[in-house]
């Protein structure tokens, strides 16, 4: 195995910021303190777990982006928001639309997978796009996003999967603890737009036993644009509330097994003292005026997250075991609406999913020959209710009673000292029922109402993956990767919309997708680069359009999505950082006479560049500039009503800037400072650009500054 080691002088209290890139398109940064005698780091102790196991980041074949404790706790310092998070930093990733939703913010033009410690959190079966906002980041140690379609996971990854990994016990003390408070608000137009945050965490190591435990309350105020208008209400995040707790036990049976528990609570509501008034799209913003809602609280009334893991690094011989046991509950409640063409009158509508499951996951070692190698392999179960109903009672979507059962296995083979071969199979054996249900009244009297006949769907498929990573040079280490990724599409979507007496006739295959891939890294001196390309397919992809009539429907047919990815990090100086990204994704799909079609905003996202600088001038103080700017989209025309469709508007450049800083008084305190939007620049969100909706056509948030005093023990 190729080791590289990096030299550190011996300075006490010295902090360096260690970038590594690999071929795997990755790039991990954190912050490394040094001791009093001289340190050797070595690049291959850097471990990912997305793929079922731990294992080297230089040695997987395929892109992934791993993002540092230290980077969260860098953009924590202005946003909490993970959505916006990951929009700054994953090259792919579709930028945050400032709201409390994230539809529309696709990988590399399809949906994304999010996971807690692997266990999923999204809602396949029926999207309520608020799944990347479903754990505080204060609890994350790291995340780790593998783009693509995969079938590590299984449902819901046709464009990759974002694993959120939950902090363990920080040292070796009985204990220890973080505490955290501080405020936010507007410098320019501050009225109602003072918030607030806490958070404290108690973690420690008694014997055998460690535990870490915590939680965060957060209150966001009102939000206003760049010239101190109140930004429009709709799935806005003005005046709501955040709140997790937090808990992580584990025991140590002996020096091969443990036990652990984890449980996590997160919920985000709304409370607004305002209510969207409707500009006119492409003229002049949706704004806030005062006025009470007359809905419940919007939002993620709660997102309950319990599970239970068992790993034994030695169940026999040298096979390594992992067993999880989980539930999660979580429900998303949307706005309040007076009229829709969907059901008859006004209303509120809920999605609840509830699901339980097990993972038995194994590693066992072996060679060939001189050839060393590894399988992964195991089973996962999964039961998943899901269903959408009104706050009145009436039933939207009937529940969605969905099995799984998935065996899978991963082949890693070194064919020579550099080359590496990892490969994988994953049958997908899934069965949704559906009872008998009415459709809702679209008129008065009941009209057009229709009796439905449900049944059972079965959904089979087998998935495959391959790749090839040649690591022998620092200056080019290729890759090359094919993997498919399987989805039921929103099943609900169409369950909702039946406009037959028989649900088995509506068309409900899943979307298997193919994903090829080749890239590259280079390590020279003190630059780090990376480059990869792709080509997504689907026979059979779905892609959400307005029939003309207001009324978003999934429109199945052949689908290519296309792209790359570039990314450069230069260690300019001991005190001086920077680095940039470039992406760019583009996709289309193929009507039934051949002809093709872009894919609308809601789907690719326009190209995104981004770039930092980080200057640490001491050991105490630390600063760093981060910039995003998008790109412009114009690929349709205005229908034959002048107008243009549901999410098919152009999309103008945004530019932003954010700036951070943190000062270490001492060895406990310590005070950091963030301004989002630096310039207070007054833009549409990229969402609000292409959605062709006045309801969404409202401003992003304008110059947002943050204090913090963080005290640890």
């Amino acid at each position: 195995m190729k080791k590289h080691f990096f030299k550190i002088s011996s300075k006490p209290y010295l902090f360096l910021s260690l970038i590594f890139s690999t071929s795997a398109f990755a790039q991990v940064t954190d912050s490394i303190p040094s001791s009093t005698n001289d340190e050797v780091i070595s690049v291959d102790e850097v471990v990912v777990t997305a793929g079922r196991k731990s294992e080297n980041i230089n040695k997987i074949p395929s892109s992934v982006t791993v993002i540092s404790q230290k980077q969260i706790q860098e953009q924590m310092e202005f946003t909490r928001d993970l959505s916006q998070i990951l929009g700054n930093l994953v090259p792919g990733l579709s930028v945050s639309s400032n709201k409390s939703i994230n539809a529309g913010q696709t990988l590399r033009g399809r949906t994304v997978l999010v996971l807690i410690d692997g266990i999923p959190q999204s809602t396949p079966l029926m999207n309520g796009s608020r799944d990347i906002r479903t754990i505080d980041p204060s609890v994350i140690e790291r995340i780790e996003v593998i783009k693509g379609a995969t079938s590590i996971y299984g449902n819901g990854s046709g464009g990759g999967i974002i694993n959120y990994i939950t902090k363990k016990s920080f040292n070796k003390n009985p204990i220890s603890g973080q505490t955290s408070a501080g405020i936010t608000a507007n410098p320019y137009n501050g009225n109602g737009t003072l918030g607030y945050r806490f958070s404290q965490f108690l973690s420690g190591n008694i014997k055998k036993f460690s535990y870490m435990v915590g939680g965060s309350i957060e209150y966001t105020g009102l939000e206003r644009d760049g010239k101190g208008l109140v930004l429009g209400q709709t799935d806005g995040t003005s005046n709501s509330y955040q709140n997790n707790i937090y808990t992580k036990l584990n025991y140590q049976i002996n020096d091969k097994s443990a036990v652990s528990l984890m449980y996590n609570f997160y919920n985000s509501t709304q409370h607004a003292n305002y209510i969207s008034q409707n500009g006119v799209f492409g003229v002049s913003p949706t704004i806030g005026v005062r006025a009470e809602d007359p809905g419940e609280h919007t939002g993620t009334p709660h997102n309950h997250n319990f599970i239970v893991r068992y790993n034994n690094n030695e169940l026999f011989g040298k096979t390594q075991f992992d067993a999880s046991f989980y539930l999660t509950s979580f429900q998303s409640m949307n706005r309040y609406v007076t009229y829709t063409p969907s059901w008859y009158g006004p209303g509120q509508t809920k999605i609840n999913s509830n699901k339980k499951g097990l993972r038995f996951n194994f590693n066992t070692p072996f060679s060939i020959g001189n050839l060393p190698g590894e399988v992964t392999y195991g089973l996962d179960l999964l039961t998943d209710q899901t269903f959408q109903d009104l706050v009145d009672g009436r039933v939207y979507i009937p529940k969605m009673n969905m099995t799984s059962f998935a065996p899978y296995a991963q082949l890693k083979l070194d064919l020579f000292q550099d080359l590496v071969f990892k490969g994988g199979i994953r049958y997908e054996n899934d069965q949704v029922k559906v009872k008998d249900f009415t459709t809702l009244a679209t008129g008065p009297n009941g009209e057009g109402v229709i009796d439905v006949q449900g049944g059972k769907f079965p959904y089979k498929s087998t998935t495959f993956n391959a790749g090839l990573r040649y690591s022998k040079y620092d200056i080019f280490n290729p890759f090359v990767s094919f993997t498919q990724g399987f989805s039921i599409n929103e099943l609900g979507r169409v369950v909702r919309s039946a406009t037959e007496s028989t649900l088995t006739n509506l068309n409900t295959k899943p979307i298997l997708t193919n994903n090829y891939e080749a890239g590259f890294s280079s390590r020279y001196k003190m630059f780090n680069f990376t480059a990869a390309y792709f080509v997504s397919t689907s026979k059979d992809g779905v892609n959400l359009v307005d029939n003309g009539n207001g009324v978003i429907r999934p429109q199945r047919a052949p689908e290519r999505t296309y792209g790359f990815e570039l990314t450069l990090d230069a260690n300019i100086s001991r005190t001086l950082k920077a680095g940039a990204t470039y992406a760019y994704v583009e996709g289309k799909s193929e009507n039934s006479d051949g002809t093709k079609k872009y894919l609308n905003g809601a789907r690719i996202s326009p190209p995104k560049t981004t770039a930092y600088v980080r200057f640490s001038p001491s050991n105490k103080l630390n600063l760093a500039l981060n910039w995003v700017l998008t790109g412009n989209r114009d690929r349709f025309d205005v229908n034959a009503k002048g107008v243009y469709l549901t999410s098919e508007a152009p999309v103008t450049s945004v530019n932003l800037f954010n700036l951070s800083g943190n000062y270490q008084i001492n060895n406990n305190w310590g005070v950091t400072i963030g301004i989002d939007n630096l310039f207070n620049a007054t833009y549409y969100t990229v969402a609000s650009q292409y959605s062709a909706n006045a309801a969404n056509y409202v401003r992003g948030v304008g110059t947002t500054g943050t204090f913090m005093v963080n005290y640890k023990f």
